[in-house]
């Protein structure tokens, strides 16, 4: 497991890629809310979106994840706390004002940008005018 990459994974790589080429800046793997233990992939700080690239595996796709059968009570009870984490951390985003953007690792990359720059595009609102 030490393999595996907690953050600049190949989707969260493609995707900032695109967005950065729509003329969108962003900070990458910082803490939307200082108190709260939990790192967005891509943040839009000053329109307050937060954006996550969740694995399939570590954040329980419903369509891909699987518990593996080695050690499965163990890997069961660890996919459900995060499941719970993500939740829990979605939710004290959203009460801080922040809007909380999530796509599986397997959704596609071109339609994940058009969305992220879609809803940060749409709370700049006038911004752009300036």
């Amino acid at each position: 497991m030490i393999g595996n990459r907690g953050k600049d994974t190949r989707p969260e790589q493609r995707v900032r890629s695109l967005l950065h080429a729509k003329g969108l800046r962003f900070r990458k793997h910082v803490r939307p809310v200082p108190h709260l233990r939990c790192q967005a992939d891509v943040v839009f700080p000053r329109e307050q979106v937060a954006v996550f690239v969740d694995g399939c595996f570590w954040h329980g796709c419903p369509q891909h994840g699987r518990v593996p059968q080695s050690n499965s009570g163990y890997w069961a009870e660890k996919l459900e706390r995060n499941l719970e984490r993500d939740a829990r951390n979605s939710t004290t985003l959203a009460e801080a004002g922040w809007l909380v953007l999530r796509f599986w690792e397997h959704d596609p990359i071109e339609e994940v940008a058009e969305k992220v720059h879609l809803h940060v595009t749409t709370r700049r609102g006038d911004w752009d005018a300036r």
